[in-house]
């Protein structure tokens, strides 16, 4: 690491050089008493070799006063239950929350990087947010506690995460929709490169595949969360020589576009096609029909999101680096048996 000298270092190179975990490093700048004595001066001496230093909260001598929470868009009421969660338990604490969105483009998250530094912000919660390499060695560089909320993919940072039991509730949709006498179920993907996509269609493949009823590739079609989504692939649902006799999207909004695909079809739910959501948006009670769908805490990883950084941020450990809080099926008035015993 002799080319870093004379430079700010990061906690993951500090940990290479000492050959300890990452966690362990972070743990020696937190003051931590939980460190081998031995593993403690040696990761001690190379912080000061290298003149790691990290701000927090308690070297203001104050508890944490700001937290950054990112998106990657703004454009959802799923989004708006997340930063509810944070809100209540930040604003319970004293704490103030700075909302951006990254929108992923070009320039957007290192401007948000940018602002990061400028305001000196406690912690950050990510929120299936998407950032450069260099920006995670970033955060790590800044020592600024960081949680991801439905990560995308195997998190580049060393940071706690928080999601929900997504395979559960795609099995748990999908045997909803099976136990009804449903066969031929459509499935509408979330984005394929987020972790809780992935899970969700997974467990709508392993119910189908316990159940012995076909796995049929055109019965899945491509979706990103939103409303136009879920019509374009309720509609090519409906196009298929066989169509399916339920649909089980993988977010609230792509089974409200779906449904709206199916009415302007003349098609009638749940009488003609049964039609599952994932996540219970405030909105889908209110739909016509209410939606039944597969509850997603929301609010609840938000606050859970907020008590692990905060906790970060006063130098306490985390009960658990990785914690999924469960999902629940609502049933509602949009599904039911297929007609005339159609499966």
């Amino acid at each position: 690491m002799a080319a870093n000298r004379g430079r700010k270092v990061t906690i993951t190179a500090i940990a290479r050089e000492a050959g300890v975990s990452v966690p362990t490093v972070s743990r020696v700048v937190n003051g931590r008493t939980d460190v081998a004595p031995g593993t403690r001066a040696k990761v001690e001496g190379l912080l000061r070799q290298y003149g790691y230093r990290r701000r927090t909260a308690t070297q203001r001598g104050a508890r944490a006063a700001l937290l950054d929470l990112v998106f990657n868009d703004l454009d959802s009421p799923w989004a708006v239950e997340i930063i509810r969660g944070v809100e209540e338990v930040a604003h319970a604490d004293g704490v103030g929350t700075v909302v951006s969105a990254i929108h992923d483009r070009a320039g957007s998250a290192r401007q948000w990087m940018r602002n990061l530094r400028a305001r000196a912000s406690d912690g950050v919660i990510l929120v299936t947010s998407v950032l450069e390499p260099v920006l995670h060695e970033e955060l790590g560089r800044l020592g600024v506690p960081t949680v991801v909320v439905d990560p995308a993919g195997s998190p580049a940072l060393d940071a706690p995460t928080v999601g929900a039991t997504n395979w559960a509730g795609g099995r748990a949709a999908t045997e909803h929709l099976l136990s009804l006498g449903h066969r031929r179920i459509g499935f509408i993907e979330g984005p394929p490169r987020l972790l809780c996509s992935r899970a969700r269609l997974d467990g709508y493949r392993a119910a189908l595949e316990a159940a012995g009823a076909p796995v049929l590739p055109e019965l899945s079609v491509p979706g990103d969360f939103y409303h136009e989504s879920g019509f374009h692939g309720g509609g090519r649902l409906m196009e298929l020589p066989e169509p399916p006799t339920a649909v089980f999207a993988s977010s609230d909004q792509m089974a409200l576009g779906a449904i709206e695909a199916l009415r302007r079809r003349g098609l009638r739910v749940p009488e003609d096609v049964s039609v599952v959501g994932f996540d219970d948006l405030p909105e889908v009670r209110w739909s016509a029909p209410p939606l039944t769908t597969v509850r997603q805490p929301l609010s609840d990883m938000g606050k859970v999101a907020a008590r692990m950084v905060l906790r970060e941020a006063r130098g306490e450990e985390n009960d658990s680096p990785r914690v999924e809080l469960a999902t629940e099926l609502m049933l509602r008035a949009s599904t039911g048996p297929p007609r005339g015993g159609r499966a």
